[in-house]
């Protein structure tokens, strides 16, 4: 069993084939994108970025000789360009089906992934006979489609993605072609479905034919189908049905149970699918050939859950992440004949920690429309909750984030114990925007996107309000908040319609300067955003997002929290003037404030703060000192 040190090995006989720690050596910066094992497990292939801008480096290296290969960007005749340049890429990467082959995205101006290449013999360079070769396979012009390369988990298909946030089309080539793909070939991949306004698919390849997840035919749920493995297939695409000729998942708006599909793995007799319900997550197991699916069962009623990476299409077997708010990580392997056989194959080892003392559940606020329920997970420490339950009001943290459709869940993290310890509740607020309950959660009419964005302001709003006024577990001078990203434009719209709701507001990389930014094409990642907020070039989108966007509503004469603003220099996602902007807004606008407005930025970090986990701690302890003092809880 492994003692937890960093000189014994985890596993027995573990050999490192790849130290991050050696990477980041004399570096500010050093994030590892993807880590893909070549066929023959001689090499691997993986990207880094060393400044936080998310360009990344292509490297291969040798497992036995330990040579590390940086890929270079090729001239005309597949040698070296003369300034001897580093190939920049996207974090996506695979191989094909030998150890000459390899696939990957690279970004344009806007550093969108937009085209997909292969290069053959890429190691040609470093002694070998023959001449790398570089092929553009596909490229994507239209501005609002990301684009990313996959593989299949039989290994027998090469996928290009391609999707906006509201339309996708996948083009694939057979691994058993690829050495016949050339320049002058246009037709090098095929494509499964032509992209349809506002129809996701996405795809997986088994027995000879395709598995399908889409929202076709009004289905915002995602329907499970499948098709035989060929081009243009979206016709013959059929419900995957259990024994009973009733559909696995048809994607319809089940207000009931909130069913929402997610993804799916395919194995050679098994059909794994990870998704919702009742706003939680959740695994489901469909045996292919009896046409049975059962439900994952776990003892806590909110958690979090999600699997491990699967990279043998005849497994047995499936690992799952497992924790809840209470719970430390678990990683479980399950047995697919039967889901009662499960080994926990590690646990994480949190020192100090008594999961007795604390407690966790899951309650629901009646949004200021009369019908929504918005759910809520609250943690604490047992005799926390006792002094509430008795009258008293303690101290509380509010999290939220609400676009996307991103899920905030019920998850486990150590770096909340110093909140708790102090006497503090953590309550994460799954507010619209997000997709903890469907679909429907995050799309209009009645989500938060496009024309209904606000939603998601009121959303917190309201509970935070509950917390205070109806729940009387906080009082104002005694409530925090927090978000990250589109988190920090929750934050920022919500302390400008409540600023006196709050005591303390935390806003990591925000983004605040709403329509300005959206409106200018040349910043990276504005155009794919379009399909998320709205075009302000767009007169009716300009003027609802002037109503919320956080730099152009700061209201004047009225008493904001303390703030503490974050920004990365290098972040290509929210740029470092946003929370530099509005930090002299709130300064500007209520010069009398008695609350600080505090900036903080990283000039050697991007928009995911410090690769380096101590340093990401220390910028962590600094957000919560900032809390804990204005809260005078030190």
């Amino acid at each position: 069993e492994w003692d937890g040190s960093k000189e014994t090995p985890i596993l027995p006989e573990e050999e490192i084939y790849l130290d991050v720690n050696e990477l980041a050596k004399d570096k500010t910066y050093c994030s590892v994108g993807a880590v893909l094992p070549s066929p023959s497990h001689e090499y691997i292939a993986y990207t880094v970025d060393y400044s936080g801008d998310e360009k990344y480096e292509l490297h291969v290296r040798n497992l036995r000789s330990g040579v590390d290969v940086a890929l270079k960007v090729l001239d005309a005749n597949g040698g070296k360009c003369g300034e001897d340049l580093l190939l920049e890429v996207s974090d996506s990467i695979e191989w094909g089906r030998d150890d000459n082959t390899l696939y990957y995205m690279t970004m344009d101006e806007q550093q969108r992934p937009f085209r997909l290449y292969q290069r053959r013999y890429w190691n040609a360079s470093s002694g070998t006979n023959e001449s790398a070769v570089e092929t553009l396979l596909k490229e994507e012009l239209d501005e609002l489609y990301w684009c990313d390369v996959s593989k299949s988990l039989d290994e027998k298909h090469i996928f290009m993605d391609m999707a906006s946030k509201e339309t996708s089309e996948v083009w694939f080539l057979a691994t058993e072609e690829e050495e016949s793909v050339s320049s002058s070939n246009e037709e090098n991949m095929k494509c499964i479905a032509p992209r349809r306004n506002k129809v996701l698919y996405e795809v997986e390849h088994a027995q000879n034919r395709w598995y399908i997840w889409t929202n076709v035919d009004n289905s915002p749920n995602m329907k499970l189908m499948t098709s035989p493995a060929v081009p243009d297939s979206a016709d013959q695409w059929n419900l995957l049905l259990d024994s009973n000729d009733e559909p696995l998942f048809d994607g319809s708006l089940d207000t009931n149970t909130f069913k929402a599909l997610e993804s799916v793995l395919v194995l050679k007799n098994h059909v794994v699918i990870s998704g919702r319900e009742e706003g939680v997550p959740r695994v489901w197991v469909y045996n292919v050939d009896g046409k049975q699916m059962r439900k994952l069962e776990f003892e806590e009623e909110d958690y979090d859950v999600g699997l491990l990476g699967h990279y043998e299409a005849n497994a047995t077997s499936i690992g799952v992440a497992y924790d809840s708010m209470v719970t430390p990580t678990q990683s479980i392997e399950i047995s697919l004949s039967d889901d009662t056989e499960r080994t926990v194959l590690k646990s994480k080892n949190v020192p100090g920690y008594q999961k007795e003392i604390f407690g966790c559940e899951r309650l629901h606020v009646l949004s200021r429309d009369g019908t929504t329920q918005i759910p809520v997970s609250v943690v604490y420490k047992r005799d926390t909750m006792e002094k509430v339950k008795n009258g008293e009001r303690v101290p509380i943290h509010l999290y939220g984030y609400g676009s996307y459709g991103a899920s905030i869940e019920a998850d486990f993290r150590a770096t909340r114990l110093p909140l708790l310890e102090r006497g503090m509740i953590y309550v994460i607020a799954h507010i619209r925007g997000g997709g903890e309950m469907g679909r429907q959660w995050y799309e209009e009419p009645n989500g938060a996107k496009y024309l209904c964005k606000k939603n998601t302001f009121y959303d917190f709003v309201d509970v935070a309000k509950a917390l205070v006024d109806e729940w009387k577990w906080t009082s104002s001078d005694m409530l925090s908040c927090e978000g990250r990203s589109a988190g920090g434009l929750l934050i920022g719209a919500s302390i400008n319609m409540a600023p006196e709701l709050f005591r303390v507001a935390i806003l990591g990389v925000p983004f605040v300067d709403v329509v300005v930014t959206m409106t200018d094409s040349t910043i990276p990642l504005t155009s794919g955003e379009w399909v998320e907020w709205g075009n302000p070039n767009e007169e009716k989108f300009f003027h609802y997002m002037m109503e919320y966007s956080p730099m152009n509503n700061v209201q004047k004469g009225r008493t904001y929290p303390s703030c503490w603003l974050t920004g990365g220099l290098n972040d290509p996602r929210v740029a470092y003037w946003e929370p530099a902007k509005f930090a002299a807004t709130l300064r500007h606008e209520n010069p009398d404030n008695p609350n600080p407005i505090c900036m903080k930025m990283d000039l050697s970090a991007g928009h995911f703060s410090a690769s380096d986990r101590y340093k990401y701690y220390k910028e962590l302890a600094a957000d919560y000192a900032f809390l804990l003092d204005q809260l005078n809880l030190v």
